[in-house]
């Protein structure tokens, strides 16, 4: 773990928790968005107009929130539109590729770090360094670095540039959508990381309860419709996903959210193959590197760095049996 602090990086080894050991995540801090014709967004100021060749997204495979945008970006046919870097080289001072962009190139080691965009941002930049990072190569300013809002820019603003149609976010569907997505991220996206970063018993057996809680609940609303928020697939949908993905494979033996695998949930089972047979999706998913990003990095969890050779996911590629519903 690292952070900037006036623009210089520091190894500090930390997870922010509170006084009772709970994990505390920091919210994000650019928050412009890129709208059709530049006008300002929900938060932010203007001047982001959709353009192609103009953004790139800084990713990492073994990262959910930034799986998210590179999920819709697969899905809205953006390939063409927002370049992306894929985070490719070990773990150490932050995010690093093994390429830059434009003027910003690796530096010692032949090493690019993600926090070399955050400082040409704000070269006083104090704060975590996180993907998926969306940059501004016009400007040279981080336009978002909130993956929630990012695919909601993906989902709509560069409709005119590509023909993918799909709208993720329809509007009779949004207090739903909204709906789900707060429950979701409380009980399981966000729940997952405070059990296994949790300092204390108590800290961690309330995480997993609320964890197992949100879960159980995903499977009664999936014996009822085929999706979270309807009989359509939606923005929910692929919130929810990269954190079950990665849940029998990560999060039930490195995080110890241990009480039951998705494997043992008949409706979130199927529900998950399903969503990781979709066109395109399976293109997203690097089981091997998203293990690999938990296990041999995140060593206030796991010190050893040793990457176990399980668990099986053979699974993803079986009959999801959800064309019934």
């Amino acid at each position: 773990m690292g952070v900037l602090i006036d623009g210089k990086w520091h190894e500090d080894g930390q997870v922010q928790t509170d006084s009772r050991g709970s994990f505390v995540r920091d919210d994000s801090v650019f928050r412009n968005w890129i709208t059709v014709d530049g006008a300002p967004g929900i938060t932010g100021e203007g001047g982001f107009g959709a353009e192609a060749g103009r953004y790139h997204l800084f990713v990492s495979p073994s990262c959910p929130w930034a799986h998210r945008a590179m999920i819709l970006r697969k899905l809205k046919s953006l390939e063409d539109v927002v370049s992306m870097s894929s985070a490719d080289r070990p773990k150490t001072a932050g995010w690093s590729y093994s390429r830059g962009i434009d003027d910003l190139q690796a530096r010692g080691n032949g090493i690019f770090r993600l926090y070399q965009v955050y400082t040409a941002a704000k070269p006083d930049y104090t704060g975590k360094v996180t993907v998926p990072t969306l940059w501004d190569r016009r400007r040279r300013t981080i336009v978002n670095n909130e993956s929630s809002e990012i695919i909601r820019m993906f989902n709509s603003a560069f409709d005119g540039l590509t023909d993918a149609g799909q709208d993720y976010y329809p509007a009779d569907l949004r207090d739903e959508i909204d709906r789900i997505n707060d429950f979701v991220y409380e009980h399981v996206n966000n729940g997952v990381y405070r059990a296994g970063f949790a300092k204390s018993q108590e800290a961690y057996e309330e995480a997993v309860k609320k964890v197992f809680h949100g879960l159980d609940t995903m499977e009664e609303w999936l014996s009822q419709r085929r999706y979270l928020a309807s009989d359509s697939v939606t923005e929910a949908d692929w919130r929810a996903f990269p954190t079950l993905l990665r849940f029998d494979l990560v999060y039930h033996g490195h995080f110890k959210c241990n009480l039951r695998r998705i494997q043992d949930y008949p409706h979130l089972r199927g529900y998950l193959r399903e969503l990781y047979q979709w066109p395109g999706v399976r293109e997203t998913c690097d089981l091997d590197k998203i293990k690999a990003g938990y296990y041999g990095s995140q060593s206030n969890v796991n010190p050893t760095g040793i990457v176990p050779l399980g668990p099986s996911m053979d699974h993803l590629n079986e009959p999801h049996g959800r064309d019934g519903r």
